[in-house]
Parts: structure tokens; sequence; C-alpha cells
């Protein structure tokens, strides 16, 4: 097996997507993305009791051509969208949607968490779609802590949320090739496991700091792998959550607007239009 080296640390950028703070470590300045991986948030989320379900979090809006996925660190979110699915997902879940040809959801706290307070911590992140698949008919996978596979190391619980690793099988349905994982370590765990070496790899960092190719990479940071082996060796230097993303790049034009990864500008303008028209769906939200 031989090690992968590291293309480029990146540091994330805080962003303000009106009354929500994230953190952004893709798309940056001088990097559109990782093919097949779009985007990354990452966002502590205060809840503050006392408001209504309805004036939290994020409202109705729609998607199409891509997967936006979110791993729930604390706390929990409520999904409604227009195929009728009411679900919550919570510490140690997924929230997997893939968009297909048109999807509009809400992703709102909990009604405990509204009551009681607190706060929610999330990765939210894109996946593209290949363009084959582009326009099939959307479906929603929710995935409980509980439901997710895990591989136990020393000092270290790997959650298997799609791929393959180490003969563990993920859940999640993906369009293309990939692995999908979330770590959870305690400092001096010692890390090596293989990947295809065709697959692009970052490795985003919550929190903590570990060690890889004799670089050290701090919270917040992410790391991004050459494509010139297909081993990867970490070294945790203290206690540290992180996700690693890696797939088989799809090599397509990608076109974006918005909540909208297309193929080309055109079908980005027919998304506006079916959005506009209904042909998306109605997402009338309920709360208890």
């Amino acid at each position: 097996m031989k090690k992968r080296t590291i293309k480029q640390i990146i540091s994330s950028q805080k962003i303000n997507m009106g009354r929500i703070f994230l953190q952004q470590p893709l798309p940056n300045s001088s990097i559109r993305q990782i093919d097949p991986f779009i985007l990354i948030h990452h966002g502590t989320l205060p809840v503050e009791n006392g408001k209504g379900q309805e004036e939290s979090g994020v409202g109705p809006h729609p998607h199409r051509g891509f997967s936006p996925v979110t791993f729930v660190f604390k706390g929990g979110v409520q999904h409604q969208d227009s195929l009728g699915n009411n679900q919550i997902v919570t510490t140690g879940g997924t929230q997997w949607i893939n968009a297909g040809k048109g999807i509009i959801h809400s992703e709102r706290p909990t009604k405990e968490m509204i009551e009681n307070g607190g706060e929610n911590e999330i990765i939210q992140f894109w996946v593209n779609t290949p363009a084959k698949h582009k326009m099939e008919n959307p479906d929603y996978f929710p995935l409980s802590k509980e439901s997710t596979p895990t591989v136990k190391k020393k000092n270290a619980i790997i959650q298997v949320v799609a791929g393959k690793f180490e003969k563990v099988l993920g859940p999640a349905k993906t369009y293309s090739p990939q692995t999908l994982l979330r770590f959870e370590t305690k400092t001096g765990a010692d890390l090596s496991f293989s990947l295809p070496k065709t697959y692009n790899t970052l490795i985003y960092l919550l929190d903590g700091s570990i060690k890889s190719d004799e670089m050290v990479i701090n919270a917040q940071e992410m790391i991004w792998f050459n494509n010139d082996g297909d081993g990867i060796e970490l070294q945790v230097l203290e206690n540290s959550r992180f996700i690693l993303l890696s797939g088989e790049p799809l090599n397509e034009p990608l076109v974006t607007y918005g909540p909208f990864v297309m193929n080309s500008r055109d079908e980005i303008n027919q998304a506006i239009l079916d959005y506009q028209s209904g042909k998306m769906g109605t997402l009338f939200e309920t709360f208890d």
C-alpha cells in the first residue's frame, strides 16, 4: 500500500447565510469543486427556546441534480419535503437526499430543542450526481446512529455511511462510487487504511488535531490528498472528530446556480422554470 501525500491544506472561511454563520472549506476562491464534492458547510447553531419551529432553521427551498447530505453531530434536525416525508435525525445520524429532478424541503430544529434550547452541530455537503441520473425521481433516506455500521479500532470509532471500508458496507445509496466516513478518535490513535487511487479524497476536521504526510491539520481545516497512492495514514495528536469524503470523479461539465447543480446553463434555466411552475412539488409544513 503506497501512502498518499497531501496536495493542499485548506482553511475554512466563515460565511454569513442570512441569520446563520457557517464554516465553509469548499468551495473557495481558488477551488470550485473536488469532484464529485461541490460544497461543505460546518455549523454550530444555537437554538433559542421561545421561538416557534417555523421561525427557526431553514425553511422550504428546492434542489435539483445532486445529493445534499447532512451529518448531525449534536442536537436534532426535523426534515419535511414535497414527497411527504417528515422525519427527525438526531446526534450521530445522517440525512441523505437524492434531489433528482427536483425536491422541496425544510430543515428545522426539533420541537424538543425549541422547547428546551440547546444547539445543533451539523455538517452539510453536496455530492454531484452523474448527468444520466440527474432527472430521476427524488428520494430521501434518513439514517440513525444505531443503524449506521461502525468499525472500532484502538482509540477510534468509524461510522461507514456509504461505500466500503474494511469489508463493512455503508447503507446510503450513491449514484457514483464513493466512500463516506465519520471518525471519532482519541489522542494516540494511529490509523492506516486503503482507498482506490482514482478516488478524489478529502478530510475535514471539526475539532482536535491530526497529522498526515508529516503535516499537522487543525480544527476547521481540510486536507486534499493527491491521487498518488492507495493508502491513507493518520496520527491523532489530540481528541478529534473528522469526516472523510472519497469518490470517483465524474469528469463532467459543472454549472451551478443557488440550489441547482446541472451540466449546462440551459439546464439551469429549465430548473428555475420548473421550480417556478410547481413541477418540483409543494411543501406545506406542519408543526405540533
